[in-house]
Formats: structure tokens, C-alpha cells, sequence
């Protein structure tokens, strides 16, 4: 059994507290504190100070040949105290190298230049492992290695060629994780990943594009994310010659102010691109928030131009074949159709009466109201519970929200938009103010109007409610209601309540 002074003996002997401290801190650094890189560098630290401290005590200078008159024995501790240093060393500094990229936010994107910092320290610290340890000299180590460099180097020619790539492209950042590029042999994609060798891009279709980075590097690629996130797009539309070129930019100015998608810094343009007998054609130029965005905002807009061109009179052109002329002739409007009034066409177009009959509609709308507002003018005031559905026949306005003294934007009204179902219908109040952006006409559709039909046919309330609760979930006006809507939430429910308001 061993003695208090053997124990003493044992727990003072250098080689007893440098193997116990080297286990300590990598059980701690490298298992515990794995995946907490911020304290796993703290520790690291720690400990790598504390070993340092321990070796000095007793002695023993990392960085410097060991004592010529040492036993075997004692140079055999010296050098393992000496690895086990210089190996501490080396996993520190990685520690910092690591922590830094991900302070940084990009840990993928450093992985290349995170890869050769790693690699030269642990190279360094292996040649001053063979330096201090061994006493070897080093110098003539790298010479008599440069021959078998230069083989490995024609072997890996190509791979060497992306690496090299692949360092430049870092240094150099054209472009960086997220952006979105197009190559000019046609491929496109937003870059996901740089590694050693190849740089990835995931495309449209969100498949994996791998292209070398010696590819890359020598062609011509236009960075879309660059030097901002923001991305232009474009959109063409021609209308017959009906009016003047400038009425149709005015209404045109309506479609951006209408829009939730455009952004209004830099002001989007419009521009009259040809004028000819058979059309006038416009570009509209504008700006999104990102390249992912340019489908649903190019879409917005052409819902939009067609509501608004409907809306003022405009009548789209056909489109031009190759030798200029039009594709198709434009057919002259059936003047023998009976012509519907406005408020009958705005019945129409609406989901929510859907469900009304020919006659039913012809009786609602002979009780709409024409009304009228000037730029600038409050429509609904915030809160308000509206006893008319309020139709926009033409104009832009746009709906905003006031919450513990800021106010936000909830989306933009153009003509065939509706607002106020929620106080005709169930009694709820506007979620928020709507302003006019351009002279506004709307359409009322008055709760008296719409009562003797819901009594003349009771079921109407069933079917309105179900097409009330169709309505899109995603739907700002729906969605961010009073609690009084937002606990209404089925058809039944709905229908429940729209009875009660119109007493049936």
C-alpha cells in the first residue's frame, strides 16, 4: 500500500502534473466543451496558460533544445512535455481562428481560408515539434522535401489549379455566401458553400450546380446580390393607342403605388419605348428586395397593370411577330353585347358574391353609392367598424397600421380591392387607417342594401360566410383583424354571426 510520503512524491513529480493537466484540459476543451466554441476557447486558453506555467516552473522551456546533460529518461519527459505543449499551442490558436470566423457570422464562407490558417499552424507546429523535441534541423528537412513537392504537384496539378483558385476567389470576394450569380456559359445559381475545390450553387430548380474553382476564376460572371441585395427588374406591356402616351404613364404611376413587392428608393421609372398605329408600348423599370423575390414582384405588377388599365379604359395591344406587324388583329369590341354597368362589373369580379343571382345582383347594385376621395385623404380612420363594404373601382390607396406610437404599412389596395367586409359582415373593425395615394372612386355596398336580400334568401349567409372564410390566410386585413374577427375563424361561424347582425 503506498505511503503518504510516496503519494506526496507522486503528486509533486513534473510528469505526473503535466500528463494530469494535458488530460484534464482535453477532456474539457475537447469533449465538454465541444460544441460551446466561445467557453471551449476560454478553456483553452486556461489550460494552455496553466501547462505553459507548469513547465516553466520546473524548468522546461518549450521553445528551446533540451539540457545537453539530461539522462534518457529525462529527455524522454522533456520532449513528451515538449509534444504535448506545442500541441496545446497549436489547438489554441485553431480555437482563435474558429471563434473568430463564427464571431464573423460566415463560418461557411471562411472555410477555405479557415482550412490553410489551420493547416500552417499545425504544419508549424509539427517542424518546431521536430526542431525542439529531435534536434533535427529543419532547414535542410524543407530542402531534401522540395523534390517530392514538385512530383505531388504535377500529380495534382488540377486540384492545386482549384485550390489556388479557390484562395484567390476568397482574397479577392467577387462574390459571398447568399449572392446570386450568372455565369456566362448560362449557369446561375445563389452560392451555398466555397470549399477546397469547387464552389456550389444552388439554381432555380434548387438543384446542386458544382463548379471548379479554376472555372470560376477565369470566367465572366455577373454578381446579381452585388453591390447591393437589391435586384432590378423589368416588365413590358402595350396597350392600344385609345389615349395619350402620357395618361397611360399616369396610370402606370398608380400600378407602383399599389404595389407591396416594389421598392419605392430607387423611384421605379417608366419609360414609352415605341408608338405606332397598332400599340404604344411602356417599360416599366423597378427594384425588389432580392433576386428571389423578381418572380412574385413581377407577377404583382402585371396583376396590377391589368387592374388598373381595366379600371381607366386602357385595352392591351397584341403582341408583335417577328416581322413587326401584329401577332393577331385586334378585334373590335362586341358592340352588340349589352354593355354592364360599373357596379354590376365590380359584383362580378367579386368571390364574396359569388353566390348572388343575375337578378339578385342587378337589385345590390342599384343600391351602391359612388364615392370619392382626393390624394392625401383618409378613407377609414383606424378601429373604425364600417356598415359598407367599400369596393375600389379606380386608384391606389394603402392600409397602415398604428401600434404604441409607430405606424407600419400592411399592404396596398388597387382597383378590385375591397375593404371593410369585416364591419358589414361580422361586425369587426378596420385593422388599420387607409389613405388615398391618387384620386380614389370607390363603390358602397350599405348593410341596408344588402338586408332585404339576406331576408329574401337566408342562405346567403352560409354562403357568403363560406366564401368569407376562404379568403386567403395570409391576407393582412384578415390576419391582423381586432380579437372580435381573428375569434371567427370557420364558415359556421361566420354564418352564425352574419346572421345575428342582419337579424334573420
Amino acid at each position: 500500500m503506498l505511503s503518504y510520503d510516496d503519494v506526496r512524491a507522486m503528486l509533486i513529480d513534473p510528469m505526473v502534473q503535466t500528463g494530469a493537466l494535458a488530460v484534464i484540459g482535453a477532456v474539457i476543451t475537447r469533449v465538454l466543451l465541444r460544441k460551446h466554441p466561445t467557453r471551449r476557447l476560454v478553456g483553452q486558453l486556461l489550460f494552455f496558460s496553466a501547462l505553459t506555467a507548469l513547465l516553466l516552473y520546473h524548468g522546461i522551456v518549450p521553445y528551446e533544445p533540451g539540457p545537453p546533460g539530461a539522462s534518457s529518461l529525462q529527455r524522454v519527459f522533456i520532449g513528451i512535455a515538449k509534444i504535448i505543449w506545442w500541441t496545446n499551442a497549436a489547438w489554441s490558436l485553431i480555437s482563435v481562428v474558429r471563434v473568430f470566423l463564427i464571431f464573423e457570422r460566415q463560418p461557411r464562407e471562411g472555410r477555405l481560408i479557415q482550412d490553410l490558417v489551420v493547416g500552417v499552424i499545425y504544419v508549424g507546429a509539427l517542424l518546431s515539434v521536430i526542431a525542439y523535441v529531435f534536434n533535427a534541423p529543419v532547414g535542410t528537412l524543407i530542402a531534401t522535401s522540395g523534390v517530392f513537392a514538385i512530383i505531388l504537384g504535377l500529380a495534382l496539378q488540377s486540384t492545386l489549379g482549384d485550390v489556388f483558385s479557390g484562395i484567390a476567389l476568397n482574397l479577392s470576394r467577387p462574390y459571398a455566401i447568399g449572392d446570386w450569380l450568372v455565369l456566362a456559359n448560362g449557369i446561375e445559381g445563389r452560392v451555398v458553400e466555397t470549399n477546397w475545390r469547387a464552389t456550389h450553387l444552388l439554381n432555380g430548380a434548387n438543384d446542386l450546380v458544382i463548379v471548379p474553382n479554376s472555372d470560376l476564376a477565369k470566367a465572366r460572371l455577373t454578381n446579381l446580390s452585388s453591390p447591393e441585395r437589391s435586384h432590378g427588374a423589368t416588365v413590358t406591356v402595350r396597350f392600344r393607342p385609345t389615349t395619350t402616351p402620357s395618361v397611360m404613364v399616369d396610370v402606370l404611376r398608380s400600378v407602383f403605388l399599389s404595389s407591396d413587392c416594389v421598392l419605392p428608393t430607387p423611384a421605379p421609372t417608366i419609360q414609352v419605348t415605341s408608338l405606332d398605329a397598332s400599340a404604344v408600348e411602356l417599360e416599366l423599370s423597378f427594384r425588389v428586395v432580392d433576386m428571389s423575390a423578381t418572380g412574385r414582384a413581377k407577377n404583382e405588377i402585371f396583376d396590377l397593370v391589368y387592374r388598373h388599365a381595366r379600371a381607366a379604359g386602357l385595352v392591351l395591344s397584341p403582341s408583335v411577330a417577328g416581322d413587326g406587324a401584329p401577332s393577331a388583329p385586334a378585334k373590335a369590341d362586341d358592340v352588340s353585347a349589352p354593355r354592364r354597368s360599373t357596379p354590376l362589373r365590380l359584383l362580378d369580379a367579386m368571390p364574396l358574391f359569388a353566390a348572388l343571382t343575375d337578378e339578385e345582383k342587378e337589385a345590390l347594385a342599384a343600391t351602391m353609392i359612388r364615392r370619392t376621395f382626393r390624394k392625401g385623404e383618409t378613407l377609414v380612420e383606424q378601429g373604425a367598424v364600417l356598415k359598407s363594404l367599400m369596393i375600389i373601382r379606380s386608384g391606389a390607396a394603402v392600409v397602415t397600421q398604428r401600434d404604441k406610437g409607430q405606424e407600419q404599412e400592411l399592404e396596398h389596395l388597387a382597383p378590385g380591392h375591397f375593404f371593410g367586409e369585416g364591419g358589414l359582415l361580422t361586425g369587426a373593425g378596420e385593422p388599420g387607417a387607409i389613405r388615398a395615394l391618387t384620386f380614389v372612386v370607390v363603390y358602397e355596398v350599405t348593410q341596408d342594401g344588402l338586408a332585404p336580400l339576406m331576408r329574401d334568401r337566408p342562405t346567403l349567409a352560409e354562403e357568403i360566410g363560406a366564401a368569407l372564410s376562404r379568403r386567403s390566410a395570409s391576407d393582412l386585413r384578415l390576419a391582423k383583424a381586432s380579437a372580435k374577427a381573428t375569434q371567427v375563424e370557420t364558415a359556421r361561424g361566420l354564418a352564425a354571426r352574419i346572421r345575428d347582425l342582419f337579424d334573420l
